[in-house]
Order: C-alpha cells, then structure tokens, then sequence
C-alpha cells in the first residue's frame, strides 16, 4: 500500500524545488527518487526517509523507527526512518528532513563513484572473504563485479573446502550492492538454478 494521495501531494509539493518525483519498486514497496537518487520508500502506507551521517543523527534523536523489511520471513533492517504523525503535522521539519535525506543520499553517491571501495566493505562479504577471493586473483571490486558472481564461485571453488549457494548468493549479492536477503527475485533463482545443475553434473568435486 501506498502512501494516501493527500500526503503523496503533500511530498510532492514540498520536493518541487528539488526536481521531480518518481517511483520504483523497492524492498517490497515504493522507493521515491529525485533525479535518480533514492531518499525515500513507502510502505504499508507509511514515509520512510533514508538515514545518513548527520541525518541519521537526527532522525534516531527525534525517536524515528527503523525499516524493517521481511525477505522470506527474514528481517532485515534497513537505514530508512518513519515518518511519524507528529512529523506530518510539522511541515517546515518534515521538509528540513527530507532535503537532508536526498542531499546526503546524493552526497553518498558521488563519495562512492570517488572513493574506491576495498572488497571487505562490500555487503555480504568481509576481511575472511577478502582475503580468500586475493588467493584467486581478485584483488579490486572492479574485478570483481567484471568477472561476475558465477565465474567468482568456480574460481573459490576449486580452492575452498567448503562451497554452497549461500556463497554464490552472497557474491551475486556484494556485486549487486545489497544484503543477500535482498536479493531480487529473479536473479536469485536463476542462480539457484546454475547451482543445482553444477553440482548435479560436478557431484564428486562438491563437498
């Protein structure tokens, strides 16, 4: 469910001086970005605005509640903060808070294009993962992300003890940019597939 369309037009007036409103599926609901920045999800009728750095100071200090979105019965909390009755009713803060949500959201974007990140910062993986995708060549996410979540697996396989599709899932998942239980749909199938054909034709090299 979405927001009611009082409140829809109620954002979309106060965001008009940002740029123009679109939406998108998102988490199970409806992300809301400005010039492709994605600053806000609705769902089950509610506001969620995305937290960082200082926002996320703020928007915790003002009692705002956490996103948690249910992946397969799976929660999963997520850094989008609800928009409260009070907060409604308080327009001039609302809007304080959502300009924070898109500008640091932006901010965030530009930071990432910049900076480039080690394999250990990606979601899902970590300093153990890191240091075993090294051993197989794979020492930048730019590799990484290249040579993709398949030919990745096949390669720790063949140097791991231990190789399972939730490895496979986590990789898909730290290319993609995203916790595992977040994974879409149709990509975790179609690799839930690859895996079970790849076992059933290499039984006697998977533990």
């Amino acid at each position: 469910m979405f927001l009611s369309g009082a409140r829809f037009a109620q954002l979309q007036h106060g965001v008009s001086s940002l740029g123009r409103l679109k939406k998108k599926s998102q988490f199970g609901g409806i992300g809301l970005l400005i010039n492709d920045v994605l600053f806000a999800i609705s769902s089950d009728g509610e506001l969620y605005l995305r937290g960082n750095s200082h926002a996320e100071i703020l928007f915790k200090a003002r009692g705002m509640e956490k996103f948690i979105y249910s992946k397969r019965g799976i929660p999963v909390t997520l850094r989008y903060y609800r928009v409260n009755e009070a907060l409604w009713q308080d327009q001039k803060q609302l809007f304080e808070y959502v300009n924070l949500a898109y500008q640091y959201t932006m901010k965030e974007m530009i930071d990432r294009q910049k900076m480039p990140l080690r394999l250990k910062d990606l979601p899902n993986l970590g300093i153990a993962l890191e240091r075993q995708l090294w051993k197989v060549g794979i020492s930048k996410v730019e590799e990484l992300r290249v040579l993709g979540a398949k030919a990745t697996y096949l390669k720790l396989r063949q140097h791991r003890k231990k190789t399972n599709i939730s490895l496979l899932l986590a990789l898909a998942g730290a290319i993609e940019g995203c916790h595992v239980a977040v994974l879409p749909e149709k990509l975790r199938n179609e690799l839930m597939r690859w895996h079970r054909d790849l076992v059933h034709h290499n039984p006697e090299t998977h533990p």
